[in-house]
């Protein structure tokens, strides 16, 4: 967080740059909460502006004071993931949002200057999307590398969607879309503000040589997975898509679920919740243009799949 000495190249002479760290927290692991504000407050040439929410947990109540860079906040409700998110962004101060969970580290000092420094190659980008390491060794999820062929962490580049839980955001491109949309609580907001980026023509960059630490769990841990999952399938595609690929795209999934998921309570829930997303309101329809579709094809991910 403080500056170096002065070195070739370094930032000596020139304002670091503000990054707006977003964290969430349910108070229900804090061992990890603070694993991953050591190796945020670790980071160099930047300056932090820390937001740390307590998702209907009362930061108070944490058993150690937090650093002098985090502002804590109260949200007597659990807002859910996109819905704390935009709380947390709304406070935070900075021309750049560092979206980080709070069971993430960094592995080492300069990860966040380095995503500042691929976020200003182009002023076009408006996420810098890393590759997300399990600690343990645990191999990649595929759900973290935004590239059909994942061989090698998968190809740089311009991408379809990034690690959500571990990002950085351009303030300017991040709120010209909306933010996270806040009704989906849990499961493809991601996916949603992706979309929405893309169609505003901004460019995700998905950037590998920058690792983060996650742990590989499994998102079917969470008890609301199969209903969310499917519901919010559905709104994503209300939403975003154009007419003629809403069926498309949602029947390709639920073939897709059918496949996969082998236990029969798991599937009628995620079909319950497939259900709910048809009848209920989605929330603001902003319809991606054709162009937008050939471009999400040309990157490698048609918005049918």
């Amino acid at each position: 967080m403080t500056q170096p000495d002065a070195e070739p190249g370094s930032s000596e002479g020139r304002a670091l740059p503000r990054v707006g760290v977003v964290l969430m927290t349910m108070g229900n692991r804090p061992d990890d909460l603070r694993a991953a504000l050591d190796s945020l407050i670790a980071q160099r040439d930047v300056e932090l502006d820390v937001v740390l929410l307590g998702n209907g947990w009362d930061p108070a109540e944490n058993p150690w004071p937090f650093p002098d860079v985090v502002r804590p906040l109260y949200s007597p409700e659990n807002l859910g993931i996109p819905g704390g998110r935009n709380v947390g962004a709304a406070k935070a101060r900075g021309d750049y949002l560092f979206f980080f969970d709070d069971d993430a580290t960094l592995p080492n000092d300069h990860v966040l200057a380095d995503m500042v420094r691929e976020m200003e190659r182009d002023p076009k980008n408006a996420v810098i999307g890393p590759l997300g390491q399990d600690p343990t060794g645990k191999p990649t999820p595929r759900r973290w590398i935004p590239r059909l062929r994942v061989e090698g962490g998968g190809k740089p580049g311009p991408a379809t969607w990034f690690l959500e839980g571990i990002h950085l955001s351009r303030r300017t491109a991040f709120e010209e879309v909306g933010g996270w949309p806040g009704e989906f609580f849990y499961g493809h907001e991601g996916i949603d503000l992706a979309w929405r980026l893309i169609d505003a023509g901004w460019v995700i960059q998905y950037v590998p040589s920058i690792t983060v630490h996650h742990p590989a769990t499994s998102p079917a841990r969470h008890a609301v997975y199969y209903r969310m999952n499917a519901r919010n399938r559905v709104w994503v595609a209300k939403r975003n898509l154009p007419a003629p690929l809403v069926p498309l795209y949602l029947g390709n999934w639920a073939a897709i679920t059918v496949l996969r998921v082998k236990d029969k309570e798991a599937l009628k829930t995620w079909f319950a919740g497939f259900v709910e997303g048809v009848r209920t309101d989605a929330g603001e329809r902003r319809v991606m243009s054709w162009s937008t579709v050939a471009r999400l094809t040309r990157l490698g991910r048609p918005p049918v799949l």
